[in-house]
């Protein structure tokens, strides 16, 4: 029996699968973006969408926290708080201008059983709370994220092996992880020995985090 499914995280409830959209639009990722198969992270990835990539935007979600995408010839889904286009020539975040950008209105209808992130049995775990992007502005102005990616080249790789080598419990957050995302401050997160990082296991993708500004720097893949 084909019975649908009520995505998680607090997405909403959506019915009917995609309707045809007319022509996409071309919006940009404002950093290192997953390229999911699903409308939230507990889809699997698909592919990774290089920061400043251009992509075709076929449509969002009602609320507008994800859209429908393709990338060099692969479909899925992408977090808009980390994606652009321009509007009379400034680019502007979908995820926070629904108003203002003409983009085409999808639904998506879960039967596939595939959300692949699921965790033990088959459950995901529930939202603690959500990743936080650091505000339209600084996002589409590439200040949050520029000013920590650098750091990224500082993450030694015996932090990365300490890292794989000692898994922690995940914890599951609404949004998408990214360089530049936050970490709530409710969240414990795990310091790595002799490092100047921390780092979590968010919706059971490890990354590193300064644990000053509590915002990821690495996504270890």
């Amino acid at each position: 029996m084909n019975t649908k499914k009520t995505l998680l995280l607090s997405l909403p409830l959506v019915g009917l699968a995609a309707a045809p959209v007319s022509a996409a639009m071309t919006a940009s990722a404002t950093t290192e973006l997953n390229l999911r198969s699903g409308p939230g992270p507990q889809y699997s990835v698909e592919s990774v969408i290089p920061s400043t990539e251009e992509v075709d935007v076929m449509g969002c979600l009602a609320d507008a926290e994800w859209c429908e995408v393709s990338y060099q010839g692969t479909s899925g889904w992408a977090y808009s708080a980390y994606l652009t286009t321009p509007v009379e020539d400034e680019p502007v975040v979908i995820y926070e201008n629904r108003d203002r950008v003409e983009v085409n209105t999808v639904t998506y209808d879960d039967t596939s059983n595939a959300a692949a992130g699921a965790g033990v049995g088959g459950a995901w775990g529930a939202a603690v709370g959500s990743l936080i992007v650091g505000g339209p502005a600084a996002v589409a102005a590439g200040a949050v994220i520029g000013a920590v990616a650098g750091a990224a080249n500082n993450v030694e790789e015996k932090t990365v092996t300490y890292i794989q080598s000692n898994p922690v419990e995940p914890v599951y957050l609404d949004g998408e992880i990214a360089v530049g995302a936050g970490i709530p401050q409710e969240i414990e997160v795990y310091q790595v020995p002799e490092s100047d990082y921390a780092y979590l296991n968010v919706n059971q993708q490890p990354v590193v985090i300064d644990p000053e500004t509590r915002r990821i720097v690495k996504i270890v893949r």
